[in-house]
């Protein structure tokens, strides 16, 4: 008798935690999914950022090329504050 549940303690515990390890390798493999569609989207953010970054940089190169009398002055930030600040 002693013998029986023992042995049913022991299969219960095994059970226990086979299921255990079953939760974690599932957890697991879910924050694996996570981090690579995070990875995704800061890759393609990076890559946004680096094509604003260009553009930018030619559009000051094409507003500094401007000639200032030819109807368009160059915007100066302080200059041109709005009156609400």
């Amino acid at each position: 008798m002693n013998q029986s549940k023992t042995t049913d303690d022991t299969s219960d515990v095994q059970n226990d935690l086979q299921a255990q390890v079953v939760d974690l390798q599932m957890s697991l493999a879910h924050l694996e999914v996570t981090v690579e569609r995070l990875d995704d989207v800061i890759t393609r953010q990076d890559r946004d950022i680096h094509t604003l970054q260009r553009q930018l940089q030619l559009i000051y190169k094409q507003i500094e090329g401007q000639d200032t009398e030819s109807g368009i002055a160059p915007f100066d930030v302080m200059a041109d504050r709005p009156p609400h600040y």
